[in-house]
């Protein structure tokens, strides 16, 4: 019998970065994780990425402020545009790596919104902002535990 000796292989890879598609401040960045981590931390990959969208995409929107730190802080008649942010589980949230992962792919441009500048968690939502969403919004999809609307 003939025994058969594999080689040793070596691959080699070449590590593509990409330049973030929306340049941050650092101070945006951290604000965006963490404002992520409280709305979207049990929910899936995906459903992290679309609440950074949503962030994201009011940025971009004339009708919102243009900074991402204006957008998480944003208040309308006193009441804060973020639940985290009035109820302040924003200042004590724990980032995990998956929201990292999350926030870094929306930063390099994915996007599965479809133009979201809305959400809401139905669940947890009190019944006469739920009407407001759907009176005034137009329901886009569901992901996860959130309603996205535009």
């Amino acid at each position: 019998t003939q025994e058969k000796v594999s080689e040793k292989r070596v691959l080699t890879a070449n590590v593509i970065t990409r330049e973030p598609k929306v340049k941050v401040t650092q101070s945006e960045y951290d604000n965006l994780l963490r404002l992520v981590e409280a709305e979207a931390g049990g929910e899936d990959f995906i459903g992290k990425m679309l609440v950074a969208n949503v962030v994201l995409n009011r940025g971009e929107d004339k009708h919102f402020p243009n900074s991402i730190n204006e957008v998480i802080f944003q208040s309308i008649n006193g009441v804060a545009q973020f639940s985290p942010i009035s109820d302040g589980r924003f200042y004590t949230i724990n980032v995990s790596n998956e929201t990292v992962e999350a926030v870094n792919l929306v930063l390099q441009g994915e996007d599965n919104s479809q133009g979201a500048l809305y959400f809401a968690a139905r669940k947890l939502a009190d019944k006469e902002n739920m009407r407001w969403f759907d009176e005034k919004l137009e329901s886009l999809f569901v992901h996860g535990g959130h309603e996205f609307f535009f």
